[in-house]
């Protein structure tokens, strides 16, 4: 099983290489007049990238920090968490609704475009009696 592991490894960095290889040479010199690359810089050039954009760590430890952000590292009760948003999308079609209605009949009495903003101003009024 080693000895497949690490053939398996040897044969996709050699890929690994050729294609970047290729993929670098087909685009690169035509688009920005770039060298064409060999081989070894290529897979150097691949390495270098790893290293930079920190690809070589394993993600056990990113799995790790979610789990703690969220204040509940053992899972348990993650809906809960939400409850407070349970009745947010009623909540949010009555305000539209209302609004709406209010700035139609605002519009048939005169047309102005001050009205728009008048319903605007009375929307934040409410919001800001009704929230919890």
């Amino acid at each position: 099983m080693i000895v497949f592991g690490i053939i398996a490894f040897t044969g996709l960095a050699i890929l690994l290489g050729f294609v970047i290889m290729w993929l670098w040479n087909w685009l690169m010199p035509q688009i920005f007049g770039l060298p064409t690359l060999t081989y070894w810089q290529a897979v150097g050039l691949f390495m270098l990238s790893k290293v930079l954009l920190g690809g070589f760590g394993g993600g056990s430890s990113s799995k790790k920090k979610d789990s703690n952000e969220c204040g509940n590292s053992n899972g348990k009760n993650k809906k809960k968490d939400f409850s407070k948003w349970e009745h947010y999308d009623k909540f949010w079609e009555a305000k539209v609704d209302q609004a709406y209605q209010d700035y139609v009949d605002n519009m048939n009495e005169d047309g102005s475009n001050k009205n728009l903003v008048d319903a605007a101003q009375k929307i934040n009024e409410t919001d800001q009696t009704d929230a919890p």
